[in-house]
């Protein structure tokens, strides 16, 4: 009772709040009394606090690793705001030199966010090896079983850090996360002992619109309507960065009302960090993204999430659309589905991965490469052009390489029966990966043809029951965003487009 009274007090003192939000103070009390937690609460729940109040009474540093920049540089920001001054983000948006100057300083710091990535450079490691971390943090979890497969290999090494920074506690928190992709979590990080924290994720300000359409102009059409009828802050995710570009450029176009802008990871990171900040600020109203946009987001308006492309699973739907109506606030997740639009994320799954050719492929350059006494390309770029991959498919290859001893600080090391071992490993393991892949997308795809509630479908795969909500729930109980009337978001306009205020932007802090 007393560390209870005592935790509400501190909660006040360094996060002025009277309360915790459901599941906050049971996971910073098993946190406080070393055990390790896996916590799934939903989105705009506070995730962040489960580790950033017991930072401030654990001795020595938490680390926490982050999937995104942008999400950092977010965080830390509002951190800095709210008087927590003892954070940083080391990422590799830091100037390098900026970031070595840091390093003989880390001890001074009560927060330290980083990338899987950076977390396998040996000189970032033996500064940290010097720290007392007292709790290791791994935030959106979820992304060590759907992207440490495959392009982001550096979330399985995770365990290997873990255990050479001294095996400190662990917390892993995710929005959503299946039971098989919790075990996964769990599996990944070779946690032993581990406290669950599930809480239901079913929103009910949330209302879940799926929209049968005839064919790409028809969604054209209803993006216009949505962007002309509500003037509140909106997302409209696609697949494809070339779409997503096209579409923000049409609507710009035809709403020159609205302020529209597209956002992407081959954009260049400082116009995708003012972008952000000037949707955070509302003056963007409207954000054209592919998922690079919006994980762990603080924004607490946005009212209407679109999905112009079909997600290729359930876990990234919820996830999206999550990112509405933080503040309980009536909000709008629509989907536009044409038929046969689940052909555009089959062809990313069938891609991700290597045929049993492009293995054969690679094992033969890998061989002319040591009978050439020269090393593999350790530009990834190179590599990839080398080898004829795409970069998700040669990150694939190169951990499990490495893994099975293949390759030893970027030496090949040649066992002609042992690559054979190796490759009578990966076929039946890319093909079960695949197989997983393409069954999330077939529970996504018997989502958008459901006839029964949307949103009792939606969670029956991450939760035993859900919650009827006290006002609309979904298209196929009766309610279509036609009908809906949300509250207006006053939007700062401008007579300049957000790229040429964007370059100003950019002009002006070089001269500072």
């Amino acid at each position: 009772m007393i560390q209870k009274q005592q935790l509400k007090k501190d909660l006040y003192t360094y996060f002025h709040k009277h309360s915790f939000l459901p599941g906050q103070q049971e996971i910073i009390e098993d946190i406080l009394a070393g055990r390790n937690v896996l916590g799934i609460l939903p989105t705009g729940s506070g995730k962040s606090l489960c580790y950033q109040l017991p930072a401030k009474k654990l001795p020595g540093t938490t680390i926490i690793v982050s999937p995104l920049i942008s999400l950092m540089t977010d965080q830390v920001k509002q951190l800095k705001a709210n008087q927590f001054k003892e954070v940083i983000a080391l990422n590799s948006f830091m100037d390098i030199s900026e970031r070595k100057k840091e390093y003989p300083r880390l001890a001074a710091y009560k927060l330290i966010y980083i990338s899987p990535e950076l977390l396998q450079n040996d000189e970032v490691m033996s500064w940290l090896k010097k720290l007392t971390i007292s709790l290791f943090v791994v935030d959106e979890a979820h992304c060590i079983s759907h992207w440490g497969h495959e392009f982001r290999t550096d979330y399985l090494r995770l365990k290997d850090v873990i255990m050479y920074l001294g095996n400190p506690v662990i917390l892993a928190l995710s929005a959503t996360a299946t039971k098989e992709v919790r075990e996964d979590i769990i599996y990944s990080l070779d946690i032993h002992e581990v406290e669950q924290h599930i809480y239901p994720i079913d929103r009910q300000n949330i209302i879940y619109d799926v929209k049968k359409v005839n064919d790409d102009k028809e969604k054209l059409d209803h993006l216009i309507e949505c962007i002309r009828t509500f003037h509140v802050p909106t997302i409209i995710y696609f697949s494809s960065r070339q779409t997503c570009e096209h579409i923000a450029e049409e609507l710009s176009r035809l709403v020159p009302e609205r302020q529209i802008a597209h956002y992407h990871g081959g954009m260049e990171q400082m116009d995708r960090t003012l972008i952000q900040q000037q949707f955070m600020n509302d003056q963007i109203h409207v954000i054209c993204a592919t998922s690079a946009f919006g994980m762990g987001i603080n924004k607490q308006n946005i009212r209407m999430v679109v999905h112009y492309h079909l997600p290729a699973q359930l876990e990234s739907f919820i996830q999206e659309t999550g990112r509405a109506g933080r503040d309980g606030k009536s909000s709008m997740s629509l989907l536009l589905y044409k038929e046969n639009d689940q052909y555009i994320p089959k062809r990313f799954i069938e891609g991700e991965l290597p045929t049993v050719n492009e293995l054969i492929s690679v094992w033969n350059k890998m061989a002319v490469l040591y009978t050439q006494a020269k090393p593999i390309p350790e530009n990834i770029l190179d590599a990839c052009h080398y080898f004829q991959l795409t970069e998700t498919q040669w990150r694939f290859l190169f951990y499990h390489m490495t893994k099975h001893g293949m390759i030893k600080g970027g030496n090949i090391i040649y066992d002609k029966d042992h690559w054979q071992t190796v490759m009578d490993k990966l076929k039946p393991y890319i093909n079960e990966r695949m197989e997983k892949k393409e069954k999330k997308l077939e529970k996504m795809i018997e989502w958008v043809s459901e006839n029964d509630c949307l949103r009792k479908q939606l969670f029956k795969e991450f939760q035993h029951t859900y919650t009827i909500p006290d006002g609309p729930c979904c298209s196929n109980c009766g309610y279509t965003y036609t009908d809906w009337n949300p509250a207006e978001t006053k939007v700062e306009k401008s007579s300049k487009s957000w790229d040429i205020l964007l370059r100003q932007i950019l002009m002006e802090n070089g001269k500072k």
